[in-house]
């Protein structure tokens, strides 16, 4: 099976984001995230033709390509969902139903706000929100890398870029000036689709 890069599922528009440049979702888009999908897809090649026989934890190619298919994968998969969460106007209903879990696992949506932030501001690489599996509450995560930090059996709802990819075109080294256009950019509805379609798998 071969990976295509994904636009993104709504057709957003490069210039349709607040504080984001269309020069700088250009480059995290064309050329970042599709080098993970570009990668996945040659390790997957690679790993047909592969020496198994010769699998050794020191070093084997079977072993680096295994290392890296994780980090292609992963980095595949959050940005997807990156991209896939923008486009919005940053608008919510307090009936959501993620807002009403949000309120719940966090105190108040200012308490996750507030925690995102830090967490994005304390990560090398993202700062995801995803339902636990282990109590089906929502937390935020840290991962340095895509394939670093993850907890097994989460559910990612919300994937906060913060490699400086993400940002460097925009605001330079200041990674706190990116933050809150991201946040207004936040399609709400698609993130209540998306909890609303896990919400039930560890419940």
């Amino acid at each position: 099976m071969n990976y295509d890069v994904q636009y993104d599922v709504k057709g957003l528009k490069y210039k349709e984001l607040k504080g984001l440049s269309e020069k700088q979702i250009a480059f995290h888009h064309d050329v970042h995230y599709a080098g993970y999908v570009k990668k996945r897809n040659e390790i997957h090649s690679k790993l047909k033709g592969v020496d198994k026989s010769a699998a050794n934890a020191n070093f084997s190619d079977f072993r680096s390509l295994k290392k890296e298919e994780t980090f292609n994968a992963s980095g595949q998969i959050l940005h997807e969902l990156y991209f896939d969460m923008l486009g919005g106007d940053g608008s919510y209903s307090e009936d959501m139903e993620i807002m009403k879990k949000i309120k719940e696992d966090f105190g108040s949506f200012e308490n996750f706000k507030q925690e995102l932030f830090a967490v994005a501001k304390a990560a090398r690489g993202w700062a995801i929100l995803a339902i636990d599996p282990t109590d089906n509450k929502l937390r935020v995560f840290l991962a340095d890398s895509h394939n670093d930090g993850a907890v097994w059996g989460c559910i990612p709802i919300i994937a906060l870029d913060v490699y400086e990819h993400a940002f460097y075109v925009d605001y330079g080294p200041d990674k706190a000036k990116y933050l809150e256009p991201f946040f207004s950019n936040l399609d709400w509805k698609a993130i209540e689709n998306r909890y609303k379609r896990f919400k039930s798998v560890y419940s």
